[in-house]
């Protein structure tokens, strides 16, 4: 093997392909941002791309094995490759190669002393995988490890030179016997590996080694050590050039985690995960507010058609009082329900609060073991006018009285007045002031 020559070859090859990447990517300007999505599908990507290679052709792969040459020489294979990327991560790709193979053996009196084989052709298919990037933690990757391997087609003639002189061409042979295609054709399978630089978003640098497994003994024109098929290696770099839309990125050099990172991290995607989750609690309020049962009667309000119905008491479906509860006032309890006690009310309403239902169950047990009068007496505070406030303060007697005739007290026993603002028991100037005087006073007569 002429070393020498091996490395003026492949360094004059990198040489030429990195002035031409230089090139292309001072040309080349920046892709505009895009807004690919992880599951928005391929059609938010280049994903076809054409590369142009060079490199060294040799009748060796690094796997070894039977070789019916000894030596092999250096000589240049080109090609172009065709691409479909289905994947981050996969790909499907065309090759055609086409260059010169020769070798040859030191040992003299060897049957066959050289041999040189023009490869008109080597067409095949191979899957392309990424299978790692040395900078998987960036936001694009630039640097890609791929593995391939195929099946193709490859169109050959071998000339052989015997160690005596004489010289065999099997295109000649053929085309002696009136054999029209000339080319010897036999299938191979492509298996290699390679490395993959970015340079720019629609330019990148390649570095690929492929064995070629072919599937017969004549690629060499010799069948020295049979049985044992031929097999080829191609050494190359090359340029390689995304087509489609500049506004989309390349699917090759996509970094699914980084994307997925930065959707989570996308602000109009957490304002709706923040608006979901406020009209998740507008829901549960609305279900709250529904099992809402105030008076616990264990009928909820919207269905309740007795809202203050007493503690304790038997209600129907809508709430509506069968059955007052018994009395449980004690002697201790009744002695305390001396004088005015005091029912408060909100404002502007003549609903009973459910903390004044103790105090009027205790009055309504004592006039119903005892016997006896209540005056019923209703307040308001001075928000609005006389004569409403007037007819408020009546309206939150008559409920007191409702309440106390509901739980079993005569009616005639309960007499009712009102006031309106004109007994106030504290200031009407301040708020504590007000609440205060929004109120019923009960006083036995």
């Amino acid at each position: 093997m002429n070393y020498s020559t091996l490395k003026k070859g492949v360094a004059a090859s990198l040489v030429a392909l990195v002035g031409v990447t230089s090139l292309a990517s001072a040309q080349d300007a920046p892709a505009t941002s895009s807004s690919a999505k992880v599951f928005g599908g391929r059609a938010q990507y280049r994903t076809w791309s054409l590369g142009v290679n060079a490199g060294v052709l040799a009748p060796v792969v690094v796997t070894g094995g039977a070789n019916d040459y000894s030596n092999w020489d250096v000589n240049l294979g080109y090609g172009i490759s065709l691409r479909k990327q289905l994947g981050h991560a996969f790909g499907l790709e065309a090759n055609v190669f086409r260059g010169k193979v020769s070798g040859n053996n030191e040992k003299v009196g060897a049957p066959n002393n050289m041999f040189e084989t023009e490869l008109q052709y080597a067409a095949d298919i191979r899957g392309v995988v990424n299978v790692a990037t040395v900078d998987f933690l960036r936001r694009e990757n630039s640097v890609n490890f791929f593995v391939t391997a195929g099946y193709g087609l490859a169109a050959y003639n071998p000339i052989v030179t015997a160690s005596n002189g004489t010289v065999t061409n099997w295109k000649t042979l053929k085309e002696a016997r009136g054999i029209n295609d000339s080319y010897v054709k036999q299938a191979y399978i492509p298996v290699g590996a390679g490395i993959k630089f970015k340079v720019s978003d629609r330019v990148s640098f390649n570095l690929a080694y492929t064995m070629n497994f072919v599937d017969g003994d004549n690629f060499d024109g010799t069948y020295a050590k049979t049985p044992s098929n031929d097999k080829f290696s191609y050494t190359s770099a090359g340029l390689e050039f995304s087509l489609g839309s500049k506004s989309k990125p390349n699917l090759d050099w996509v970094n699914p985690l980084a994307m997925m990172y930065d959707e989570l991290k996308d602000p109009s995607l957490r304002q709706e995960v923040e608006a979901l989750k406020n009209r998740v609690a507008n829901v549960e309020k609305s279900v709250e507010d529904l099992k809402k049962d105030s008076d616990g009667d264990g009928v909820a309000d919207m269905f309740d058609k007795e809202p203050n119905s007493a503690p304790g008491a038997v209600v129907d479906g809508s709430g509506r009082t069968i059955k007052f509860p018994e009395p449980t006032t004690t002697a201790a309890a009744t002695s305390s329900v001396t004088g005015f006690e005091t029912i408060q009310f909100e404002f502007n309403s003549s609903v009973l609060k459910t903390e004044s239902y103790p105090t009027l169950d205790k009055l309504s047990s004592i006039l119903r073991e005892n016997g006896g009068k209540v005056t019923v007496a209703g307040h308001a505070s001075s928000e609005g006018t006389a004569a409403y406030n007037m007819k408020l303060s009546k309206d939150r007697a008559n409920s007191v009285k409702t309440y106390l005739v509901n739980s079993g007290v005569n009616a005639s026993s309960v007499a009712v007045k009102g006031y309106g603002e004109t007994k106030p028991i504290a200031s009407n100037d301040t708020e504590e002031g007000r609440i205060q005087n929004r109120r019923v006073e009960t006083s036995r007569n």
